[in-house]
C-alpha cells in the first residue's frame, strides 16, 4: 500500500535547501538538526509535566534576577550539552547564563557558527500547562577559525543572523525556522519522532485583527501608547475595528499566532522599564528575523530591531512586531 503523501522531514528539507548553495558545507543544516534533537528531548519532559518531579521553582534566580523553574534549568542544560557535542558549534550564549560558553575542543574551534537561545520562553506558564517554547538564532562567527570563539561573535546585529527559529510546545509540537530562503514550519510526528514539513513558505499577513499586549500595565504606559490602545478598541467598521485582544504571556505562543493569523505583538517601554523587558539577543532579534523573513516587521518604535548594534549580552529593548501595516500604524501614532 502506497502512503497517501510523502512526509518530508526536517533533515530532508534542510538537505535540499543546502543544495541550492554551491559552496554550502552542510554545517548549518547539522546545527538545525541538533537543535531539533535537543527540543525533542525538552518536549518529552514538557509532556511529562505533572507526572515527574519537574514542575515548580528550582530555588535559584538567573542572571536576569528571575526565579528559575526546574524545566528552565533542564532545557538550558540539554541545549548546551547537545550543542557542545555537535561538531559544528563554536560556542553558545543563553538567557540563563551570565557569560558566553566557548567550546574549547579542536573540532569546536574550527566551527563557523555560534548559537544563542532562550531555552524555555514563557516558563511562568509551565505550572498552568499553557504553551511555552524555545527560541534560537545562529550567527557566523567573526573571530578567527582555530581559536575559541569570543564575545564579539555574539554581539552582532540581528541582520547578520544566518538562521533563526522557535519550537512551540503546545497542542502539537512545532518548529518554525527562517533563513534568507524563507520561513517554514515542521510539526513533530510523534509516531516516528521526526519534525515533518507542515507549513511551507509561511507568510505573515500584512494586516490583522488581533493586538497583543499586557494590558494590566496600561497605567504605566505613555499617553500616546494608551491612545493607540484606545484606537485598537474603538468601533470602526471601515477599518474592521475593534481589534480582538489576545495575550498568552509567552512570546513564542503570541508570535506563533501572529505569524499565522496576522496582528501586532507589543512589549513596550514603560515608566518602570525604560528599555522594555524583552532581551534583544535571545528573543527580539530571532523573532524579528523570523517575522521579517515572512514579510512582517519588528521595531523598537524608533529603529528596526535587526539594525541595533548590541552592547551587552543581556540587553533589553522595547518591541513592536507583527503584520507590517499594523506595526507601521502603531509606530506612527505612538512616536
Amino acid at each position: 500500500m502506497k502512503p497517501e503523501r510523502h512526509l518530508m522531514t526536517l533533515d530532508e528539507f534542510t538537505f535540499f535547501q543546502t543544495k541550492q548553495f554551491k559552496n554550502a558545507t552542510g554545517e548549518l543544516s547539522t546545527l538545525l538538526r541538533d537543535i531539533g534533537l535537543a527540543c525533542k528531548l525538552i518536549n518529552k519532559q514538557v509532556n511529562k509535566a505533572g507526572l515527574a518531579d519537574i514542575l515548580g521553582a528550582h530555588g535559584q534566580v538567573n542572571v536576569q534576577g528571575e526565579e528559575q523553574m526546574k524545566l528552565d534549568v533542564f532545557a538550558n542544560e540539554v541545549l548546551i550539552s547537545v550543542l557542545k557535542n555537535s561538531a559544528d558549534c563554536a560556542g553558545v550564549a543563553s538567557e540563563e547564563n551570565d557569560e558566553i560558553i566557548a567550546f574549547d575542543d579542536e573540532h569546536s574551534k574550527q566551527s563557523k557558527y555560534v548559537v544563542m537561545f532562550d531555552p524555555l520562553d514563557g516558563s511562568s506558564n509551565i505550572d498552568v500547562n499553557a504553551s511555552i517554547g524555545t527560541i534560537f538564532c545562529i550567527y557566523k562567527r567573526v573571530s578567527e577559525l582555530g581559536q575559541t570563539c569570543n564575545l564579539n561573535d555574539f554581539l552582532q546585529k540581528g541582520k547578520n543572523i544566518m538562521a533563526s527559529g522557535y519550537v512551540i510546545y503546545g497542542s502539537s509540537t512545532m518548529m518554525v525556522y527562517a533563513t534568507r530562503l524563507g520561513v517554514n514550519g515542521f510539526t513533530l510526528e510523534q509516531s516516528i519522532g521526526e519534525f515533518c514539513l507542515s507549513h511551507k513558505d509561511m507568510k505573515c499577513p500584512d494586516d490583522g485583527k488581533i493586538y497583543s499586549i499586557n494590558q494590566g500595565n496600561t497605567c504605566k504606559l505613555s499617553e500616546p501608547l494608551q491612545n493607540y490602545l484606545h484606537y485598537c478598541m474603538a468601533d470602526d467598521k471601515e477599518t474592521q475595528r475593534p481589534y480582538s485582544h489576545r495575550y498568552i504571556g509567552s512570546m513564542v505562543a503570541d508570535l506563533h499566532r501572529t505569524l499565522i493569523k496576522g496582528g501586532i505583538f507589543m512589549y513596550p517601554e514603560d515608566c518602570k522599564n525604560s528599555n522594555g523587558k524583552l532581551r534583544l539577543l535571545y528573543e527580539c532579534n530571532p523573532m524579528s528575523h523570523i517575522i521579517e523573513m515572512a514579510g512582517g516587521k519588528g521595531t523598537t518604535g524608533r529603529e528596526n530591531i535587526l539594525d541595533i548594534q548590541p552592547s551587552e549580552l543581556h540587553q533589553r529593548v522595547p518591541i513592536y512586531i507583527g503584520s507590517k501595516n499594523m506595526v507601521e500604524k502603531a509606530v506612527s501614532m505612538i512616536y
